[in-house]
């Protein structure tokens, strides 16, 4: 999780919302990414979703069966489904996210019926340090 609140801390740097994501197998870390969706505008460049590209490409496989997702913020919807459709084994998130979240809170995406794959769930891993890098950047920005 520390990389991935680096990567957090690199993002906000950069004046995009300050999230990080790392995908690891075993103790090899495969792709470290942070939340690029300014520079260039990609909607769907949040840190999961590159990190989840970054490692599939290294991997040369669209699943990243037996792999491992940290990220500082409760996924999203969409990262939700991406990381479904990924078949990431555990998912680590930092701090939660009542009103975007995805996994504990709003569509509950691993929760659904249509889910296909459902991965190890761990929350509050780095929780403190996430919530307070996010409440900087806004308080920022206000």
């Amino acid at each position: 999780m520390k990389l991935a609140l680096d990567a957090a801390r690199e993002a906000a740097g950069m004046g995009e919302v300050p999230v990080g994501a790392v995908v690891a197998r075993g103790e090899e870390v495969l792709a470290i990414a942070a939340n690029a969706t300014r520079t260039p505008p990609d909607p769907t460049g949040h840190a999961e979703i590159r990190a989840l590209r970054m490692a599939a490409e290294k991997l040369g496989d669209e699943r990243l069966t037996g792999c491992d997702l940290y990220v500082t913020l409760e996924p999203c919807a969409m990262c939700a489904g991406a990381i479904s459709h990924a078949r990431i084994a555990r998912l680590y998130y930092g701090a939660s996210d009542p009103k975007g979240g995805a996994v504990e809170h709003g569509a509950r995406v691993f929760e659904q019926e249509q889910c296909l794959h459902r991965p190890e769930v761990y929350s509050g891993m780095g929780e403190a340090q996430a919530a307070e890098l996010l409440r900087a950047f806004f308080r920022e920005r206000r």
